[in-house]
Parts: C-alpha cells; structure tokens; sequence
C-alpha cells in the first residue's frame, strides 16, 4: 500500500500536493524512527555524561556510595591534571603507538600485495581466500593462549628457529623486556592482516576494468597500471583500512591479557591493558574516566582527521577529468 502511494505521488498529482505528500512521507518516517533514535541517544549519551561528572570528582567504588553522590569529592579538572604528569600513561600511549607503528604498516604491506595476488581469478581461489581469513575469524583470547604455547622457550618457535640456524636456540620471549612486546606484534599481524587484505581487495576490485584495459592497449605493464591507476583509485579504501586498524591496535587487550599480562613488569603494559588495571585492579574509577575521555577525545580528532583526508581526496578525484 505504500509503495502504491509513493508510486501515486510521482506522477499524475500536481507540484504542490507532490510536495505536500513528500513532507508527509518524511514525517511518517521520523515519528517512525523516533523511538529507536531516543533509544540510541540514551545509550550513548547517558554514559558519556556519567563519565564526564565522574571524572571530575574522586569518587570510587570503595566511597560506600553511588556515583550520584560523587559531587560530594568534587575536584574540578585535577584527574585531568594527574594524567598529564602520570609516566605509566604516557609510557602505555608510547608502547601502544610502536604497535601501530609497527604493525599496522607491515599489515597494510601484506594485506595489500595478497590483494593483488587474489585480485585475478586462478585454481583454488576460493580455497586459499577461505584459509586467508581463517586468522581473522578465531577468538582473541584463542589466539592468545596459541602464541603463548608458540612461544615457549621450548615451544615450536624456538625448535623451527634452532633447525633453521643449526643452533640452540632457547629464547625466552614471553619474559624478555625486548622480546615480548615482538611476540605481541607477531601475533596482532597474523591476526588482523587478513581484516586489511579483505578492505583492500575489495577496493581493488572496485577499480573500473574499462581504465585498466584502455591503459593496457596504450602499452602500460602492470607495475604502470598499478601505481598510476589503482593505486589513486584505491586512496579512500586504504585511508578508512588504516584508520580502522589504527583505532583497533589501541584497543588491544586479548592476546597481551592472554600472552603477557602486561609483563614481564609493565614492559608490554599498552593504554587498554593500563585502564584495565586502574579500573579493576586499583579500583580509581575518577581517575580512569577523566584518562578513557582523553584518550575518546585524541582518538576522535585523529578519525576527524583523516576523514577529512577522505573528503578532500574525494573531492580532488571527482574534479578530475574522467573521474
């Protein structure tokens, strides 16, 4: 009956009763969606409020009563103050940006060049994508407990490194200051470069074909076709997949809670890991809502930026010629 209604305020009904039925459709449509949006703005802006009265007092668990009354320890901004003079923070934020800094780019490097292999058709395609994503699909925590068995000092990590080498090779990762922090990264990339694979194939194959054969018959070989046309074309794919990852690496908690826990002393302790234990550990709930809506606000503005990025490499495509 409504699509037979739409369908009648197309064509026959003159301009301003067209119009008026428009406004009326929409209307219908926002009573409609209006409890769903109260829904979603209650869950999202209640916390947040909870979060930003709470922080700006030293109320915790312990005081023997409600968050409501926390008004009562009022100390306006002096979380806020702590935080930039906290060195475990700052520390957990630097440990934290290495495995961006790190990961991420070897994921995109990986996920990327697996993209362009998977790109053409060939036998047992479909069998080796499957395989591909199969890392991506199992539980943190599973991953984890895996690396930390692989791990071991007489794990099969060390035995493959001591054939490899001739050697003895008894390394022990897990509880070595330098080499702990690599076995995290180790298990993050085998994890989550299927995740950049996957964005970026599918950008790859979002290239118009009728580009890439008009650039062949004029003579380009496939380096040239690749980097002067899906490469420009893929910018916004590989813009979101590295924001996306970005924001995920600081939020990584399973396998360091699995693999390290955050040791040996606080050498693999990252931001997740560091508000875990300040939450249930030593129970500072102000402390920690002032320190989770600084790192919200940094970690927005750096979305905000490179959606920005997105818009203007947008734009500037579309104000190309043959765009």
């Amino acid at each position: 009956m409504t699509a037979g209604l739409a369908h009648a305020g197309g064509g026959w009904l003159p301009r301003p009763l067209r119009v008026l039925f428009a406004d009326e459709v929409k209307r219908l449509g926002f009573l409609m969606s209006l409890p769903a949006q109260l829904l979603l703005l209650f869950i999202v802006v209640f916390p947040l409020l909870m979060q930003i009265y709470v922080s700006l007092t030293y109320w915790g668990p312990l005081d023997g009563e409600s968050w409501i009354y926390a008004y009562k320890s009022l100390n306006p901004f002096e979380n806020y103050g702590e935080l930039f003079a906290d060195g475990r923070f700052w520390a957990s934020i630097a440990r934290t940006m290495l495995i961006v800094v790190v990961s991420v780019p070897i994921e995109f490097l990986l996920g990327l060049g697996l993209a362009t292999l998977f790109v053409d058709r060939f036998p047992g395609r479909r069998i080796f994508y499957s395989i591909l994503l199969t890392p991506m699909m199992i539980v943190p925590a599973v991953a984890g407990y895996m690396f930390f068995m692989l791990f071991q000092s007489n794990g099969p990590i060390n035995d493959l490194l001591g054939r490899l080498t001739g050697l003895q090779v008894d390394f022990v990762w897990l509880s070595d200051p330098d080499l702990a922090i690599v076995a995290v990264m180790i298990a993050d990339i085998w994890q989550w470069t299927p995740l950049m694979f996957l964005i970026l194939l599918a950008g790859m194959m979002g290239v118009p074909e009728d580009q890439l054969k008009a650039a062949t018959l004029l003579g380009a070989n496939s380096w040239q076709r690749f980097w002067r046309i899906v490469l420009p074309k893929m910018k916004m794919v590989m813009i979101i997949a590295a924001v996306i990852r970005v924001v995920e690496c600081f939020k990584i908690f399973d396998l360091l809670a699995v693999m390290t826990k955050g040791g040996p002393g606080v050498e693999t302790e990252t931001l997740s890991y560091y508000i875990y234990k300040l939450t249930f550990a030593d129970l500072e709930w102000a402390y920690v809502a002032a320190l989770g809506l600084f790192v919200l606000i940094a970690l927005s503005l750096l979305a905000w930026a490179a959606l920005l990025r997105l818009q203007i490499a947008q734009r500037r495509a579309e104000t190309q010629p043959g765009a």
